[in-house]
């Protein structure tokens, strides 16, 4: 657990991970931690060299599984006791990655703050040269930013990171977590903006390919990115502020020339390994029971519909009968409601279903998942029920479904696991799943919303369930039941994480934000 307070660690980690050689980047990219001479670039793809954007064990092991997983049910999990309570040194440990180097994450806003610095330093001419990895960067600090605001509320933001910033030893302010959002809004915006018009020399373009290790430097993804990245914002505080979110998503939806979004599968942001990275996630979903199939999941969403994505997501999974392998007949989901005994019990006796192993448990190619053109199709589809026609809404839903199909087979094909890989349905099969299935779209708006908002979780599931959980939070959708701890005080999920130790001891602006830093406390945006 770390025992350094934000705005006296952040400096000597930035030292640390330039001087250090954690991974090994190869010849295809400037490698920002073996250099001891700062740069805009190579702080820019520090901040994209993420392992809490990777899906790497530890991250997977101690939060997104075991946290927002559990606390979305994307994931299986035992009725063991304590389960809906955040276990503090990890929850603090996600907390810090955001502000500081020297965990498991890219510390994005001590890199950007040390962006920020450096191109202060720069003439005119260099500026124009640094403008896109400063406007890179910033979409990539900003995603980062909300999810932060997503899992605490207000957070130290604006006079956070000072003293990579300008050397000087703050505590920083906890900022409003609306305002922190409408500050994400306006910058992807701003962002987006930039690269419209952006025109790089040779020279500059040359370096952005080099650095950039989620788009390769193509600029126009890294437009799509910041509009869909907004677009998302946006209806994440659509319940709380409708004429904001309508006014400027029907903005960019009726100018989709002006703000184009990520709507092709070959545009998702997917932050693929780019090192000699060989290990797989089994340890990670194993240890935790988070490898079985998930109740809710299969037996209410995908098994009524005969989901074409049942087969990349899961095994069927089966027991040793001596020498024999016996599979079991169908896709079992372990039920929520036995007893932790019972449950494990069926588990010894493999009786239920387990993560897909060339998808998931041992494809060491899995890529972190940013944003996917599935996400957006369905935040048009709401979007348009709301505020347009149901006629486009229907659209959109169709596309994101269909891309949804083709993403979770997608992760099946590239895996270098020696599992079997499966062929994609035909369009003809995904056409006719739409139409006659059970997640067709039909109802009253109500309903059609509700489909919109459970095919949306079931595209997040546990490779982005910091988004599955705030979904569900904010839309409510799926309906899911907990079966309650008995444990007192944690009976049931949080609505929210709790600040971490050393904030609460160390900053003495705390005390602004004390009387709200309750587990059931609600963020801004959760008012449905």
């Amino acid at each position: 657990m770390k025992k350094t307070f934000i705005k006296i660690s952040a400096m000597l980690a930035i030292v640390a991970t330039l001087s250090s050689c954690k991974d090994q980047l190869g010849d295809l990219y400037l490698n920002p931690e073996q250099t001891t001479t700062p740069s805009v670039e190579k702080f820019f793809t520090q901040i994209l060299n993420n392992d809490r954007i990777y899906p790497k064990y530890w991250d997977m092991r101690t939060f997104a599984l075991t946290h927002a997983g559990v606390f979305s049910q994307v994931i299986s999990f035992t009725n063991d006791k304590f389960i809906y309570r955040e276990q503090a040194q990890y929850t603090e440990q996600r907390w810090g990655d955001f502000y500081t180097t020297n965990g498991n994450g890219s510390g994005p806003l001590a890199h950007y703050r040390e962006i920020e610095k450096q191109y202060a330093k720069l003439s005119a001419t260099e500026k124009q040269s640094a403008d896109v990895f400063v406007n890179a960067a910033k979409v990539a600090m900003l995603e980062q930013t909300a999810q932060m605001v997503d899992l605490w509320g207000d957070i130290p933001f604006s006079e956070a990171g000072m003293l990579n910033l300008n050397g000087s030893i703050t505590s920083p302010k906890f900022d409003d977590a609306k305002e922190v959002y409408y500050t994400v809004i306006a910058g992807l915006k701003d962002a987006s903006n930039y690269f419209a018009t952006a025109n790089l020399s040779s020279v500059t373009a040359g370096s952005f390919k080099k650095q950039d290790i989620l788009f390769q430097g193509d600029i126009t993804k890294w437009r799509r990115l910041a509009n869909s990245l907004r677009l998302r914002a946006l209806m994440r505080i659509s319940f709380v502020d409708e004429a904001k979110a309508k006014a400027e998503v029907l903005e960019m939806l009726n100018n989709p020339t002006q703000y184009p979004l990520l709507e092709e599968t070959t545009q998702n942001a997917l932050l693929n390994p780019v090192t000699t990275y060989i290990d797989n996630l089994r340890n990670a979903f194993y240890e935790s029971n988070n490898h079985l199939g998930a109740s809710f999941l299969l037996d209410k969403v995908l098994k009524p519909a005969n989901d074409p994505r049942i087969a990349v997501i899961y095994d069927k999974g089966g027991r040793q009968d001596g020498s024999k392998w016996v599979a079991n007949a169908d896709y079992y989901a372990m039920p929520l409601d036995l007893n932790s005994t019972d449950q494990a019990t069926n588990i010894t006796n493999g009786k239920y279903a387990v993560l897909d192993s060339a998808t998931f448990v041992y494809n060491s190619k899995l890529p972190g998942v940013i944003f996917t053109s599935a996400e957006t199709h369905l935040l048009k589809a709401e979007a348009y029920e709301r505020w347009g026609t149901t006629t486009d809404a229907a659209t959109a839903y169709n596309k994101g479904v269909a891309q949804s199909i083709a993403y979770y087979y997608a992760l099946n094909n590239l895996s270098n696991s020696t599992a079997p890989k499966l062929t994609a349905p035909s369009a003809a099969a995904v056409n006719d799943f739409l139409a006659n299935s059970t997640i067709k779209y039909a109802g009253s708006s109500a309903q059609k919303l509700a489909l919109i908002w459970t095919q949306k979780w079931v595209q997040f599931g546990f490779m982005q369930s910091v988004q599955a959980w705030s979904e569900l939070r904010r839309t409510k959708y799926p309906q899911l039941t907990f079966v309650a701890d008995n444990t007192s005080g944690f009976a049931l999920p949080p609505n929210r994480l709790t600040y971490p130790g050393r904030e609460r001891t160390f900053n003495p602006n705390y005390s602004a934000v004390s009387a709200k830093d309750t587990r059931d406390a609600k963020i801004f945006w959760d008012v449905k």
